[in-house]
This record gives C-alpha cells, sequence and structure tokens, in this order.
C-alpha cells in the first residue's frame, strides 16, 4: 500500500500512442503554454541539483536544453509552471510536448500534468514515450486519462497548475532538449482504441467446442509446418492438426479475434485432445499474455492412437513463487490472455490432434484441515491474537478506526463504515458526503469507508499472522491486508516510529484491484522509506481460489531473514534475506479507491464491503520478545 507517487515509474517505457500525430479535430487553435524567449528559465524548476534546463542560445536549434547528470534523483526531470496561477484550458483535451532526444543513448521521457497537490496518481495524469538518439518524439497526456490512456484522475483542465518532464533514474547523462509544449484537442477528447487494448469475455470462458463461438481462420496461426484445419461439428467445433515429422518446433496457437481474452474470473485453461493418428504423441499447452507465457503443461502420459485427454494449464506456476529465484514469478495476466499454443514433445514421425475443446475454468481446491487452527509449519507455537469479531462492539482496546487516508486523497474514514455483525466485521465504501474520521474540522470528500489498524495497540515481532476475508467486486477499489512497522516509543513521531528504514519494512499480505478479479492479487515488500531510497520486491500475479462461501484466508509466516505467504494454506511466495524486518509490526486493513492497475469507481456498483471474518496471529516461543502483544 505504497503511497504510488513512485507509480510514475510504471509509465515510463510504455506508450501506446504518445508518439503518434494527432488525429483529433480541434474545436480551438492550439494555445502555446511555453514560450521559448528569454527568461523562459524562470519559469523552469528542476527537480533536483542533478538536472540543468537552460534556453538554447542556438538559432537554428531552439529550445530548452536539458541535462541529467547521474545521481540518485530517482525521478529526474524539469517542472514547467505557468505564468499566473494556473493555466485554464478547459477548451482543450491534452497537453503534448515535442522533445528530441540530443543524448548518446535512449530515453524513457514522461510527461506528467498536476492539479493542485502532492503530485501523486491522485491528482495528476501522466503518458511516456521512448526515444532514440537524435529522434524527436511528442509525448501526449489526453486529460483523464494516463499509463497508457487508461481511465486515470479526473484532471480539471480549468486549473492546470504544473507540468513534470521526467526520465528514470539516471546512470549516466540524459539530454533532450523541448521543442514546443502545447494545448489540443477539444474538449472531452478520448484515446483512439487500439486493437491490442479490445478485451473479449468469452461467455462460460468457452474458447473452442461445444457451446463457444466459432473460430474464425484469422484466429488459428501455425508455426514450424503445423497444418491447422477448422472442422464444424454437431456440438461445435474442433481444430485438426497435423505435425509433420521433421518438426520438432512446430506449434498451432489459437487467438482471440481481436484484442485480448479477458479470463479474470477464471484460474485455469483447460484443452480436451484427442490422438487421431498411428502413432503415441504427448500433446503440450501453454497460454500466452502481455504480461508473458505460462508454463508448459503436457499430458500426464503420452496418448496413444485413438486415446483422448484433458490438459490443465493454470495461471499460477508449479511451485510457489521464490522472489530468490526470478524465474518462478508467474507471468500470466489473466485479463490480456492473447492465444493458447499446442505443441507436441519431440518423437518420431508424423502425429495428428484434434483439439475437442478449449475452456477456462475456476477449479475446486480443498482446504487443508490446519487452515485457521495452527501455523503451516511445526514449533512451539502460542496464539498470541485470536479475533473472531463476536461480540456486539469492536473491542477499541485491539482496534483503531481513525487515522489519515493518505491513498486515494477522495475518500474519508468513518466509523459508520466500519460494521459489526454476525461474526464478521465489514470495511464498508458508499458515496456519502463526510469529513475524514467524522471530525468536521477536516476536509469534507464524497465518499466514505472504514479503517481497521493496531497502531499504538498491538504489535508483534516475528509470528504466523492469518486473516479470511472476502473482497468487494465494485470497479475501483483496493482492499488490502497488511503489517507496517511500530517501534513502540511514544516519545518519537509517529513517521519515526513507522520508518520503514532502519531494520522496519512494510508487508503487503494481501493487496488487490478489484479490475483483477476474485481469484488474484498482489504480495510485496516495501523498505528503506518511499522517495529515493525506496526498494521493494514481491509479484502481483498470486492466483488464488477463493472458498465455497467466496472467502479466501491470506497468511504471512515471518521469521528472522525469511517469509513466506499463504492462501487459503497453499504456499504461494517466499523470500529469504538479512533485510527482512526485523521491527514490531501492526496490522492493518484499509479498503480506498483507486490503486496503480484499477479500473474507475462506478457509483453505481456501491456500496460495497470488504469482509474480515477472523484475525488470528501466532508466535513462536523461542521468538517471544517484551515488544509482543497490547500496548
Amino acid at each position: 500500500m505504497l503511497k504510488r507517487h513512485s507509480l510514475l515509474i510504471a509509465a515510463l517505457g510504455f506508450s501506446v500512442f504518445a508518439s503518434l500525430p494527432s488525429v483529433f479535430a480541434q474545436t480551438a487553435p492550439a494555445m502555446k503554454l511555453l514560450e521559448i524567449r528569454e527568461g523562459v528559465e524562470k519559469r523552469l524548476k528542476p527537480t533536483s541539483p542533478q538536472v540543468m534546463a537552460v534556453r538554447s542560445q542556438s538559432s537554428t536549434s531552439p529550445g530548452i536544453e536539458v541535462t541529467i547528470q547521474p545521481g540518485s534523483d530517482s525521478y529526474p526531470g524539469v517542472h514547467i509552471k505557468p505564468e499566473s496561477a494556473v493555466w485554464n484550458l478547459i477548451a482543450y483535451g491534452h497537453i503534448e510536448a515535442s522533445v528530441v532526444n540530443t543524448g548518446q543513448k535512449p530515453i524513457n521521457l514522461a510527461l506528467r500534468v498536476d492539479n493542485a497537490g502532492d503530485g501523486s496518481a491522485d491528482t495528476t495524469n501522466t503518458e511516456s514515450v521512448s526515444i532514440a538518439p537524435g529522434e524527436t518524439k511528442t509525448v501526449k497526456v489526453l486529460f483523464g486519462y494516463a499509463y497508457g490512456y487508461k481511465r486515470a484522475y479526473a484532471l480539471k483542465p480549468a486549473s492546470v497548475v504544473n507540468l513534470v518532464l521526467f526520465t528514470g533514474k539516471s546512470e549516466g547523462v540524459q539530454s533532450f532538449r523541448l521543442l514546443s509544449v502545447v494545448a489540443a484537442g477539444p474538449a472531452g477528447e478520448k484515446p483512439p482504441v487500439a486493437p491490442e487494448a479490445v478485451r473479449t469475455i468469452p461467455e462460460r470462458g468457452l474458447l473452442l467446442g461445444a457451446g463457444a463461438r466459432p473460430l474464425v481462420a484469422g484466429q488459428v496461426a501455425a508455426l514450424q509446418g503445423a497444418q491447422p484445419t477448422l472442422t464444424a461439428t454437431e456440438s461445435g467445433q474442433s481444430l485438426q492438426i497435423v505435425f509433420p515429422a521433421s518438426g520438432a518446433a512446430s506449434s498451432v496457437s489459437v487467438r482471440p479475434t481481436v484484442g485480448r481474452w479477458d479470463l479474470r474470473d477464471f484460474l485455469e485453461v483447460s484443452v480436451r485432445v484427442r490422438n487421431t493418428g498411428q502413432t503415441p504423441t504427448t500433446p503440450k499447452v501453454r497460454l500466452e499474455s502481455d504480461g508473458g507465457a505460462s508454463e508448459w503443461v503436457s499430458s500426464a502420459k503420452p496418448l496413444a492412437a485413438g486415446e483422448t485427454g484433458v490438459i490443465l494449464v493454470p495461471f499460477a506456476g508449479s511451485e510457489a513463487l521464490t522472489l530468490n529465484k526470478p524465474e518462478t514469478l508467474t507471468r500470466i495476466n489473466s485479463d490480456a490472455v492473447s492465444g493458447v499454443t499446442i505443441a507436441r514433445e519431440p518423437g518420431a514421425g508424423e502425429s495428428r490432434l484434434r483439439i475437442e475443446a478449449i475452456q477456462a475454468e475456476m477449479p475446486h481446491t480443498p482446504m487443508p484441515a490446519w487452515l485457521g487452527k495452527r501455523p503451516p509449519v511445526s514449533g512451539d507455537w502460542v496464539k498470541t491474537l485470536d479475533e473472531e469479531f463476536n461480540g456486539p462492539t469492536l473491542d477499541t482496546k485491539l482496534w483503531s478506526i481513525s487515522g489519515e487516508n493518505y491513498w486515494d486523497k477522495t475518500s474519508h474514514w468513518s466509523r459508520e463504515n466500519v460494521l459489526l455483525s454476525n461474526g464478521v466485521v465489514k470495511l464498508r465504501y458508499q458515496k456519502k458526503t463526510g469529513h475524514n474520521n467524522d471530525d468536521p474540522v477536516q476536509k469534507p470528500s464524497d465518499y466514505a469507508s472504514g479503517y481497521l489498524h493496531t497502531y499504538d495497540r498491538w504489535a508483534q515481532r516475528y509470528g504466523y499472522f492469518e486473516a479470511r476475508m472476502k473482497l468487494p467486486t465494485a470497479p475501483g477499489l483496493w482492499p488490502a491486508f497488511w503489517m507496517m512497522p511500530d517501534r513502540g516509543n511514544r516519545a518519537d513521531p509517529q513517521g519515526k516510529r513507522q520508518d520503514t528504514a532502519n531494520g522496519g519494512m512494510e508487508f503487503d499480505i494481501m493487496e488487490h484491484l478489484t479490475r483483477w478479479g476474485r481469484g488474484r492479487y498482489n504480495i510485496a515488500m516495501h523498505w528503506d522509506g518511499y522517495d529515493k531510497d525506496h526498494k521493494s520486491l514481491g509479484s502481483d500475479k498470486v492466483y488464488v481460489q477463493p472458498d465455497q462461501d467466496g472467502f479466501i484466508t491470506a497468511g504471512l509466516l515471518w521469521t528472522p531473514g525469511s517469509v513466506v505467504y499463504y492462501c487459503n494454506g497453499r504456499e504461494v511466495l517466499r523470500w529469504d534475506s538479512p533485510r527482512i524486518s526485523n521491527v514490531p509490526e501492526i496490522l492493518m486493513f484499509t479498503l480506498p479507491m483507486g490503486g496503480w492497475d484499477n479500473s474507475p469507481l462506478e457509483d453505481a456498483r456501491l456500496p460495497a464491503d470488504f469482509v474480515i471474518d477472523y484475525v488470528r496471529v501466532w508466535q513462536r516461543k523461542d521468538l517471544a520478545s517484551p515488544a509482543d502483544g497490547r500496548k
């Protein structure tokens, strides 16, 4: 739950249309936002001493020369201020900057457009473009869109207070010349739809076979001599593939008509295949996506002539994610599946296969008996917290429901949005005007939510931490179960007590963006602050199956130098490092809106609840310390 100012780096190098010429009809002449003339430097402010910005003295190469020296600035660049307090750009749809790379290496250049605020993604729109040495390109920000022209913060064109042109952290000298900055395009301008951005949700997950929409020839691609043929059947359609005797690397891919398949409601793809040839053959399948390919999965044994088998390809890999072994990280984006590829294990002779069905599925996986009753590993453990939410009121000696909302800036915490009933607590997100912490002195906002944490009430260093939760499904929400340091010295300010440097760390045990669907979430660790020294590791592709009641049970096993994350009793990610936190940590449950890869909020889908059934914590006796427990 890092304050996502650093998410700007996610945009660097990711440009869909930023370098394309404008094709929009304009309702007003383009407006110059920066005149390249004497004294222009007064409106430029470098982000750090690494950056120098001066007006070019060359009559043949006018512009602003920006040079960035190597250093620690994570986003070095230059701020551009309006001549008055704001730019009123209500008549326009975008801002674009024309830039030439004057350096010796490619650069990823981002343009950020700001309303008043802290410069985070909650008050800005950002796009970026990659520019080769000597190349001139235009980076364009459409109001209300960011990071590849996805819907984002609804920027107010009438009150633009700042622009920033910046790159990523510089290990060598980078330089560019800013040629122009203009506002253009009609008010309310929308980005064109890139073909690869189109998403198709197949009914019941059916991609081929009975009940599926028939494939057309353009959806089937052959490589290395494979020969595919689509055949109509009584119940639908099948795909016949002939693999040549010499084509060990031959394959066939089944693809969407356009764009990608959105399979976020599923966790695996099932392929039913029949050997229609004369020799035993071992078929194999993998999935392709924008994030990368899955592992190859082969049939359990060679299929004899006439034999049928089913191959299950899960989105998650065959082993738990291990951050010390990057090759184990899952790469499939379930909402951006670009193909299902069928091949065969090497063998002699020609092979013939008939693909009878391809279907995305949500499997049923039984929960282990130990879940919720003990830690997942042996040891001399003692239960140190057992919160069932069964009482008539919340235990305020353990839980606090107030604090600052650092994450979305557009919601307020309210005691009325922490609901206790029937053995669960619900953090409810709804459209309701009010003040943060129900304090009328604080700034009002139009959305209310609940907040639950144990700061200044309970903390523990090391142990096993587990919560059973049901995630909301309304678009645009960001529920999380996480932990932050609390050194416990009441004489220190909160920033020092909760510093993620000096041995501290943020643990994101379960961080979910509702756009991903109910079977995927993020696990992460953040340390050394949230500015230039910030570091992080984790994975946003943790795939899990909710239980029969729609809940997931997420856990963290934290011991000196090691963390192991679990979901529904299955290990999903681990990391071993001497840098792992050695500071007591508190528990936190938050439900803001937004996040770094989410859909826009939809008022019609509110209210929405983040439901917490229980929170349980154990401590291994030999790791217990006086810092553990209630304060």
